[in-house]
Parts: C-alpha cells; structure tokens; sequence
C-alpha cells in the first residue's frame, strides 16, 4: 500500500493510484523492476472495481427505499376517513317489459335409472318422476313471479324440446323401461296439462307453445328427414295438447307444431329458433358441442336468421351467448358414464327476453329439493 498521505484511505488503507508521482516514486523505490508501474495500475484498477460495486448496491438501496416510501405514503392514505357515497336502492318501476322462456325436454319419464349403475350418483323411476316434473313447474313459477317484481312479463314461452320418453328405440330400453312408449305418453301428457293449467291459473300470462320432436319419440328404426313427425309419437302428444285446449276454448294458448325440424319464434326484434339438438352431429371432439352448433348455426342462417338458438338433446345447462342447451329430468345414467359425459344434475333452462336489451336473465330450474344432513344449515 502506499504511504503517500495525498489521498484518502479505502477501508482503512490509502489506496495507490498510477496517475500520482508520489505513489509512483514510492512504489517503484519499493519495486525497482519495470513491471512495477503495471502492478500499480492493476492494484489500483480492483479497487475501482470494488468501489463501483458498492456505488452500485447504494443505488440500489436508494432506490428501494424510495419504493418503500411510497408504500408508506399509500397506507397513510388509506388511514384517512373514506370520502363515502350515499347509494340509496332503486326500485323497479315495472316500466320494462320482457318475456319469460322456460325450456322442458330430455324427461324420459318411464326410463328406469339403478342407482348401482351410476355408482350412487342419481336414481330414477316414476316416482321420482312424478316429484321431478311437479318440482320443476313449481320453480319454473317460482323463477318467473321474482322477476315480475322488477319487469313486467305477460307472455310465457313454454318450450316442449323433445325425448320426454325414452321409448323402444334401443333394446335395452325394452329391458329397463318401466311403462310401454304408449302409456309412458299418457304419463307425459298428463304432466304437461297439469303444468299448463297452472301456469294458467296462477299468472294471467298468455302462453306461446313451441314443440319440436326428439329423437326417441320415433316408431322407425332409423331417424326420418322428410317425414320426421309422421313417425314421431310426440308429434301426436303435442297434437293431443292443443286439440285439448282448443277444446277449451283457451285464448290464451297457442301451440307451435312445425312440420320442420326447425322451430321459430318471434320476440320483440329478436328471433328464437327451437330444435331437439339432435341435428348436431359431435363426436367428442375438444369444445365439446360449441363448434359444431355454430357451425349449424351459421348455415341455418344462411337460409333464415335467428338471435339465439334454443336446444336440447345433450343433457348438459349451457349458456353459449347465441345458444342456450338444455339440461335433463332424467340426470346422469349409466349411457352417460358409458360415454364418458359431464356429470350434471336434474335441472332445465330458464331465462328472460328483455325487450331492450336481449336475452338477460339466465338461469337453472332445478327439479330436486336440496338433501342437508343433519345439523346443518
């Protein structure tokens, strides 16, 4: 180190520098060979280098401890009282008006599902059957009377979407069917007018009927294009619900039984399309039936333009913007853990057509009373 008191010390020794004649003089009396001055300006360069590293984590420091400030700073002004806005609660002044959409299908009333097939996850049978249906009209209501506090709903649309009986179609069925195609239609029927009739009853609503026809309804083995209802049973039971109605003399019912796959239904400046769902064909593929119902969906309205599409068939509540699927009475069976399907529980589609603003509210109508175990809430 150099004895040279012209500069200041580094951690406690004067540190040589090559630019001073004196550490210079002194250095080389110290070291006479020529090498010397090299080594000087060496020793002196690592002591720079050491000194930019301490610059540097002193910035660092520095800057850190700005950071800090400002969280301080923050904090602070959270502890200050909140400058708050009265919200006062808003009332509906029943000036808005919409149509309320309830979507009934994929029943299979006279199915017959062992709970020891689906590992203790659903059963079902006539019975359950007949607390599923009753349960779903009751909350169908139920959906329909909270929103009339908000917006006011004079017509109801009561879409009958097909499968309400699982009939012959496979031999299976034959084995585990619990009621004949024929007696489960009656059953069905049944079902139906005592849900209309307290629709009826209960609001003072006129009722909009769009039916379209499953693919387990059918007396042919195989599906029917061009005559579709002419083999269909449920083309017969929703021709047997509006003659009995018409017998009635009921103005406020009207049925839509279209001769076509394709059912539509005008609402305000929107248009509805019903359909079973069985129309679109998938195959497991990722996205499950998102791509190709819009790919049918962009085809169809090549020919006639609809805003939402309204289906079943695939036992799965979904809302896809310009689709709503339908869920099921039946539930999960051992096909859909055959097939691998998403496990979902008995429910159907409800959901509003607000004449400003389009489909709004959306929601499941469920079919089961919630089980709480003892104890509980």
């Amino acid at each position: 180190m150099s004895k040279c008191k012209q500069h200041p010390t580094y951690q406690g020794k004067r540190v040589p520098r090559s630019d001073c004649p004196n550490c210079l003089a002194i250095f080389k009396e110290a070291n006479p060979s020529i090498s010397g001055s090299v080594d000087l300006d060496l020793i002196a360069g690592q002591h720079k280098e050491e000194i930019k590293g301490v610059e540097r984590k002193y910035r660092e420091l520095i800057n850190r401890y700005r950071d800090l400030e400002k969280v301080v700073e923050a904090v602070k002004s959270l502890e200050q009282d909140p400058e708050v806005t009265e919200i006062l609660p808003k009332k509906g002044t029943n000036t808005s008006e919409a149509v309320a959409v309830v979507v009934y299908g994929d029943w299979h009333a006279e199915e017959k599902v062992d709970p020891e097939t689906v590992n203790g996850l659903n059963s079902y049978d006539l019975a359950t059957f007949d607390a599923r249906y009753k349960y779903c009209f009751q909350n169908s209501l139920r959906l329909i009377e909270m929103n009339q506090q908000e917006v006011c709903i004079d017509t109801i649309i009561i879409a009958l979407l097909g499968d309400f009986i699982s009939n012959y179609l496979h031999e299976e069925l034959q084995e585990i069917n619990v009621l004949p195609p024929t007696k489960a239609l009656l059953l069905v029927r049944n079902a139906l007018v005592s849900g209309i009739d307290m629709f009826l009853k209960q609001t003072n609503c006129n009722l909009i009927i769009p039916c379209c026809c499953g693919n387990h309804g059918r007396f042919t083995k195989l599906k029917r294009h061009a005559n579709q209802t002419g083999t269909s049973l449920e083309f017969l039971l929703y021709n047997m619900l509006a003659l009995h109605y018409q017998a009635l003399n009921e103005k406020r019912v009207k049925f839509i039984i279209p001769e076509s796959y394709l059912a539509y239904v005008q609402v305000y400046d929107q248009v509805l399309r019903f359909h079973h769902g069985d129309g679109i064909k998938y195959h497991g593929g990722v996205g499950g039936i998102t791509i190709p119902l819009n790919k049918a969906i962009a085809q169809w309205n090549k020919a006639k333009h609809a805003n939402l599409d309204v289906i079943g068939h695939w036992h799965q509540l979904r809302d896809g913007g310009n689709y709503v699927c339908n869920g099921s009475m039946i539930g999960y069976n051992a096909y859909a853990l055959s097939i691998k399907a998403d496990f979902e529980k008995p429910r159907q589609a409800f959901f509003l057509m607000d004449r400003d603003r389009g489909k709004t509210i959306n929601g499941p109508i469920f079919l089961e009373r919630v089980q709480r175990k003892r104890g509980g809430r």
